[in-house]
Order: structure tokens, then sequence, then C-alpha cells
């Protein structure tokens, strides 16, 4: 059976159609500085980073003081750690195959 997200609708496919077809780290940059702000894309990488550290794992303590990221914004990403569709999981585990 197929993943079905609660984000899922005509919309999010063809955003996800898009940046699966982008093919070089430059393409993404120029796709995600014309679609995010500088303050989502900073959100949004800041997040990827704590999950990153979550998995290696970094305290809450020294998380903070690395990435200046709130306890509770810490919190919320390791509960999508744990209970979560396994997003961050899966991806964090592809870059480590890439090394």
């Amino acid at each position: 059976m197929a993943y079905k997200s609660k984000f899922q609708d005509e919309e999010t496919e063809l955003l996800f159609s898009a940046i699966l077809s982008l093919e070089t780290k430059e393409e993404c940059y120029r796709f995600f500085e014309d679609v995010c702000t500088v303050g989502e894309m900073k959100a949004i990488a800041q997040r990827f980073y704590v999950a990153k550290l979550l998995s290696e794992h970094c305290t809450y303590q020294e998380i903070e003081q690395r990435t200046k990221t709130s306890a509770a914004t810490i919190s919320r990403i390791n509960r999508c750690l744990k209970y979560g569709a396994d997003g961050y999981k899966n991806t964090i585990a592809k870059l480590h195959a890439m090394r």
C-alpha cells in the first residue's frame, strides 16, 4: 500500500515533482530562493540540522547552544524522529550512506 500523507493534494504533488526534477545543488538554491523567504529556508534547514544532531545523540543543551533552537522546537523534532512518518530518519540514513 502506498503512503498517504496528510499534506497530499494536487498543489503539493506538483511541488514535490518539481523538487524531484532538480539535479544539482545550484538548481536547489535557485529554486528555493524563489519559492521560500530567507526565514522559511533557514527554519527548514535548522529543523533538519536539529534532527541530524538528535540522531547523533546530542543533548538538547548541546543542540540549543549550537543552533539557538528552543527546547520546545527540539522536542517537537524529536517526537517526529520517534513517532513521525520517518522522513527525517530515511533522509538522514541516505545521507550517511552517501559518505
